[in-house]
């Protein structure tokens, strides 16, 4: 080879079970975590199916998730909150980007069918209600706080504000829209709901 010339060394191969290949099986879990919860309900739902349906074997999601419990736990909060809502610098802002979020967990293909079951599962299996509670309402009634909490500060509530009362405004007109009637959510629509949330909220 001449004086100069350059070699290539041959491109790095990622060992089996690299980051990549780890991350291709937890979404094919995910999916079929969410597809066998919606078909068969979380009574009956096992996690050899899930497995199953993924094309992975039993030993790839026992690592992930101990338990049946463990994993709806983690896959259904991660499905249900979204990072924390952006400081838009106004109310009105703040609740339009809070609602996106919700639209958008509401928005699983799948949600219309796992919800109602949760809800009734979580009723009967006080120890899966709990968990649920902790996981999924706490942290997006958390996020809707911190909105309320910016607009005191802003002076756009006022400081005697019923934050708790509040806070029932905020998610209920979507959930009842997308979970409940089954109505569109386009953008529009979210502009409406936002305007008359926050013509209650200061009101």
């Amino acid at each position: 080879m001449s004086e100069g010339a350059t070699t290539k060394s041959p491109p790095e191969r990622r060992a089996a079970g690299g980051p990549v290949l780890q991350d291709e099986v937890t979404r094919a879990l995910t999916a079929a975590f969410f597809e066998e919860l919606a078909e068969t309900g979380y009574g009956r739902l096992a996690m050899e199916a899930v497995a199953r349906r993924a094309g992975a074997g039993k030993a790839a999601l026992y690592r992930r998730w101990p338990s049946k419990q463990a994993m709806t736990v983690a896959l259904v909060s991660r499905a249900a909150t979204a990072g924390a809502v952006p400081d838009t610098g106004s109310l009105h802002g703040d609740v339009r980007e809070f609602l996106r979020g919700w639209i958008t967990a509401l928005g699983h293909p799948l949600a219309g069918r796992v919800i109602p079951d949760l809800l009734a599962e979580g009723a009967r299996n006080d120890e899966l209600g709990r968990a649920l509670l902790s996981t999924v309402r706490d942290p997006r009634r958390e996020q809707a706080t911190e909105v309320l909490r910016r607009a005191v500060e802003r002076g756009e509530l006022p400081p005697e504000t019923d934050i708790e009362l509040n806070l029932d405004f905020l998610g209920s007109p979507v959930y009842w829209r997308m979970a409940v009637v089954h109505g569109p959510v386009e953008e529009d629509y979210l502009e409406r709901v936002t305007a008359k949330i926050v013509a209650a909220l200061t009101a």
